[in-house]
């Protein structure tokens, strides 16, 4: 049996990321580091049925949607970006990487709503505190796999780093699945954890440097399922590109 995370407090989530480069923390976690209430939260999840499907998966499936935005957090103040292609290099995406991915911009309810702006910034204090305070360049993506080919690979590329400073995967929820289960590497030696998240919007915090990460194939327990997550990265001096 997959057992369940060890959760960090967020009273001692900066001393967590420089030990082992990544924790977990629970939606009440969450919600305290972000100061934000856990039904804001909660009232974004119908916009996971909204979402295009990703027309780029070079393994022919259509297991994958998704919404792409990027934002730019400067001390207290977030701002837009323009809407850009997502990319990434081959180094760190073998499957997908070397080419531009143009996908639909998140929703204004989302992107828009208070506890999305809170989110956002809390994830750039934490990038600042573990790599030094400056403006962070951040990429926020929506994804629902679903089992819609009999199976469904929320990382298709394997396990990888994704080329940034800190990446953020939130479960936003699972529904008539098994599998998903996460994976975090050291980048450089040979431990490893592996753990199942299973309440909406609890969080793993990876710091990409560090450690690499995948999960694992999702599989309908019925007719079928899918399990949605949102994936925010924040990155230095810039958004990655060509």
């Amino acid at each position: 049996m997959v057992p369940a995370p060890s959760i960090t407090d967020p009273s001692g989530l900066d001393a967590q990321l420089r030990s082992t480069g990544y924790a977990v923390l629970s939606p009440q976690g969450v919600c305290q580091l972000a100061g934000c209430e856990l039904a804001a939260l909660r009232a974004l999840e119908p916009l996971w049925h909204e979402l295009p499907p990703d027309t780029y998966l070079k393994d022919g499936g259509r297991y994958r949607r998704r919404r792409h935005s990027c934002f730019i957090a400067d001390g207290a103040q977030l701002a837009d970006a323009p809407q850009r292609p997502h990319w990434q290099p081959v180094e760190y995406n073998a499957l997908h990487g070397g080419m531009e991915r143009w996908f639909e911009p998140m929703q204004s309810q989302a992107t828009a709503a208070p506890a999305w702006r809170q989110l956002m910034l809390a994830l750039a204090r934490v990038s600042s505190a573990l790599k030094g305070p400056q403006p962070w360049f951040v990429e926020a993506h929506q994804f629902r796999i679903d089992t819609t080919d009999g199976i469904g690979r929320p990382t298709p590329e394997g396990a990888h780093r994704d080329g940034v400073d800190l990446v953020a995967v939130f479960l936003v929820g699972r529904e008539g699945i098994k599998g998903g289960e996460t994976r975090v590497f050291e980048a450089d030696g040979p431990a490893g954890q592996r753990f199942t998240l299973t309440e909406p919007w609890s969080l793993l915090l990876l710091d990409d440097e560090r450690v690499i990460h995948e999960s694992t194939p999702i599989q309908p327990l019925a007719e079928a399922g899918h399990r949605d997550t949102l994936v925010v990265t924040c990155r230095a001096k810039g958004f990655q590109g060509a």
